[in-house]
């Protein structure tokens, strides 16, 4: 398919010098780079973070208080 896009020199410049290397053209250099990166978009988290921060995903277990002061104390040393 044929299509008009703008794209930076720099950009283009890359592009053109990885085809060379790898015997292909420029758009299809391209068409693979924007295929990689449309597919490996990572999920965007909407949970709201507390204090600032964005939680972690849980991996199945609690930590507790003790758990917590055990750390700190072994830390303090």
């Amino acid at each position: 398919m044929r299509t008009t896009l703008e794209i930076d020199d720099d950009v283009l410049e890359a592009a053109k010098s990885l085809a060379r290397q790898s015997d292909r053209t420029a758009g299809a250099v391209l068409s693979e780079l924007a295929r990689r990166a449309l597919t490996s978009v990572p999920a965007v988290s909407t949970r709201a973070g507390v204090g600032g921060f964005v939680p972690f995903a849980s991996r199945g277990g609690l930590v507790t208080n003790e758990q917590i002061d055990r750390l700190r104390e072994q830390d303090a040393y």
